[in-house]
Parts: C-alpha cells; structure tokens; sequence
C-alpha cells in the first residue's frame, strides 16, 4: 500500500466521522447569562431547556469532545507528509601545527571560518510509505474514544435533566406542604375560637383552650418547617438550571395522578439501545480491538521515504538527496511484547464491563418500574386515606359544636387530616420523581 493510496483511504472515514454529531462540532460557547424568569411561570421543560444551556458541565463535556477529535486528528498525522526546514551557520577559529614539506620547520597555523562558509539551507520532506497499520488502528480507537466523549455528552444531559425533574418535584412538594399547613394552621385558629367561646359561655373547660392553643403553635412550627423546606427547594432548582440562587422562580403545578403502562420487554430494549454509558462500554471495546491491533502490527518493521534540497555556503550551492528507509526494531528488552499483552488485557476488561453495564442497566431499570408502580399504588391509598379523614373531622367538628365531643377527639381528627394530606402530596411526588427516574433508566431525557 503506497502513501497516497493510504491517506485516500483514510480521508472518507474521517470526514465521515466528522459529520457525527454536527450539534457538538463547534468549540464550547461562553456560559450565556442566566435567562431571566421574574414574572413567569416556568414549565418542566423550560426548566430542562435553561439548564441544558446554562449548566457549565455540559461546556465541560463538549470541550472534552473537543480534545478527543483534536486527537484523533494527531493519531492521523503521521500518515500524512511531513515538511522541515532547517537553516544553519556556524563561526569557527582553530588552532594547529603545519610542518614545511621543504624546510621541514614547524610553524603555528591559525584558521578562522565565517558564517558564509559554512552556511546551510534545506528543505527535508518525508513519507510513511508502509507501515502495516500501526497508525492506521492508532487513529481508529482515538476516533473511537471521540465517540466515547459524544456520548459523555448526552449522558450528562440526561442527568443534568433529571436533576431539574426531582429539583422541580421537591419544590413542588414544598410548595403543596405549605398549603396543607396553611389549612390545618387557619382550621386550628378556628377550633381555638370555638373553644374559647364555650369556655367563656361556661360550657368547656379551660384545658380545652389550652389544648387548642398548643394545636395553633404546633401548626405555626409545621407552617415555618414548609417555608423553610420551600426555600431550599428553589435554591436546589435553581442551581440545577444555573441561574441566581434568589432568583424568584415560579412553576406550573404538575402534581396530578396520570396512571401509566409499562411494557417491560419494550422498555428493557429501549434502555440497552438509549442508554449512553452502554453504547460508551461498547465503543470502548472497539477502541481496545484498535489499540490492540496497533500494538500487534507493532512487531512489523516501517518503510519510509524521504528527500532534502537546499543550498550551502553563501553562494548557495545546490544540494539534494534522496533516500528510502526500512526500519525495524529486532529487540527492544520486551516492551513491544508487554504492551501487546497489556493491550489483549485492556479488551478482555472491556468485553467484561459490558455484560456489567447490561447487568447495571437492568437492575436500575427494574428498580424504576418498581417505585413507579409502588407510587401508583400509594396515591390511590392515599386518596382513600384522605376522603375519609376528611369525614372523620366533618364529624369530630360537628360533635364538638354541639358539645358532645372532646376537644381531643377534634384535635386528632384534624392531625389525622393534615397527615392523610401530606401522605397524599407525598405520594404524588414520589410518583413524579420516580417517572423522571424511570425516563433517566430508559435513557431519556
């Protein structure tokens, strides 16, 4: 195989490989600056939109791409011409004993060389004719381990995209919490009221008033515990989408119940088929297939051509040479043997940690599928749960006012309708989060 035939032959691959992936060709842009989201309300998928824009690691990850294309491009290099130029001059002043062939005497000889004299200028160009493929599977698994960078890329989209999803949720959650503590607060400052009247009509006794009155200040610390939750929900959200941490941020409410089917064959192929850190472990074995070819051919001796033209002194006498040069290393303490074996290690590692990634992805996958069905089921308890402590304190209510109930008795009814409540909101939550967990398990976004 000659040169030219050799570097036609790599240029479609390369330019093909070039084409993948156009979205991630150009050099990172600067981080933009954070969008501003005062006055509008945010839906779930403005807030991946922002973050996938925003978020510095996705900068990260498309600079490291970057780099692996950039060496792809020096693993192709030595396949291709290489031009030198060379320029040299030197002065000189030597010393030495000349001996007269007719005398016989001896005398001291002082010689001096100027910079035209010895001046020297050339141009060296040199060609890898054969080489057995050394650079040829050198540059396949750097183009392979761009690849393994791609994927990086998406990988860190989908986890970037997940963050905002349970960031989003918990802000949610915080935010439906202080609703239901608002309830339960403005339904104990009610039953206090109630019960200081009857006290004051001589009808309940004073401990009444003081058990309503603990009621309200309990229901005042849940009240300040939601706010507080609420606000570090929206710090978390907002640096999930790389924005001002005091950023205002308002959301759409998407915590409603929308029952789901899975088809558990169909998501399992979907996940090996999506999930970028399989299609990773997979181009990693074909990059160590690569690598390990390269450190095989290295056994094989390289056949080089090379040629110089130039000038010397200062009148530039014309000067070239041409030279063709077989090269081959017989013994070189065993280091070639090494990192062949080295590199039949590396490919049995990689083979192995794709069945672990399989194994990896269908566990994570299984677990998902679970947590959703345990959500769904949960927030069809808790519905039940809830309409009946809602009953339960429309009675405890009703007794107390016709003075026939116990101040506990309403006091437990309304703790047993704040709880149903939470476990309600708790539950869709879990619901939603545990659907973004079940998307990032399938490999999407």
């Amino acid at each position: 195989m000659n040169a030219r035939l050799l570097i036609l032959t790599l240029v479609p691959a390369a330019v093909a490989f070039q084409l993948t992936a156009v979205w991630a060709q150009a050099p990172p842009a600067p981080t933009p600056s954070p969008p501003a989201v005062v006055a509008k309300v945010l839906t779930l998928d403005e807030c991946i939109a922002i973050a996938l824009e925003a978020q510095p690691r996705i900068q990260a990850t498309l600079a490291d791409y970057a780099a692996a294309r950039y060496r792809v491009n020096q693993a192709l290099a030595p396949l291709l011409p290489q031009l030198t130029g060379a320029l040299s001059a030197t002065r000189s002043e030597s010393t030495f004993l000349s001996t007269s062939a007719t005398t016989g005497a001896t005398t001291t000889v002082q010689q001096s060389r100027q910079l035209g004299d010895t001046f020297l200028a050339q141009v060296q160009l040199s060609q890898l004719l054969f080489d057995f493929g050394k650079n040829l599977a050198a540059s396949e698994a750097s183009r392979k381990l761009a690849e393994v960078a791609v994927e990086d890329v998406e990988l860190q989209r989908q986890l970037i995209a997940l963050t905002v999803k349970e960031a989003y949720t918990n802000l949610l959650f915080a935010l439906r919490l202080i609703r239901v503590q608002e309830e339960a607060a403005q339904r104990a400052e009610l039953n206090l009221k109630s019960a200081k009247g009857f006290f004051e009509v001589g009808t309940r006794p004073k401990s009444d008033v003081a058990r309503a009155e603990v009621d309200v200040a309990n229901a005042r610390v849940d009240l300040i515990r939601a706010r507080n939750a609420q606000r570090t929900a929206r710090v978390a959200l907002n640096t999930a989408m790389a924005i001002d941490v005091d950023a205002p941020t308002q959301i759409e409410d998407n915590l409603v119940f929308q029952a789901v089917t899975m088809d558990r064959a169909q998501l399992r192929a979907d996940a090996l088929r999506q999930r970028p850190e399989y299609r990773q472990v997979k181009l990693r074995v074909q990059a160590a297939e690569a690598t390990e070819r390269q450190m095989f051919r290295n056994f094989f001796p390289d056949i080089s051509g090379s040629g110089t033209y130039g000038g010397s002194q200062s009148q530039l006498n014309e000067q070239w040479t041409l030279g063709l040069t077989f090269s081959w290393s017989l013994f070189d303490g065993g280091s070639r043997i090494a990192r062949y074996q080295e590199a039949k290690a590396n490919l049995e590692g990689a083979k192995a940690r794709v069945k672990s990634q399989e194994l990896d992805i269908i566990q994570n996958l299984e677990q998902a599928q679970i947590a959703v069905e345990e959500a769904q089921e949960r927030i069809q308890a808790a519905q039940a749960l809830v309409a009946s402590a809602q009953e339960n304190f429309r009675l405890a209510q009703g007794r107390f006012d016709a003075g026939v109930g116990t101040i506990l008795d309403l006091t437990d009814a309304q703790l047993a309708l704040t709880q149903a409540r939470n476990t309600e909101t708790q539950a869709l939550a879990d619901y939603r989060i545990a659907l973004a967990r079940l998307d990032r398990a399938v490999g999407r976004r």
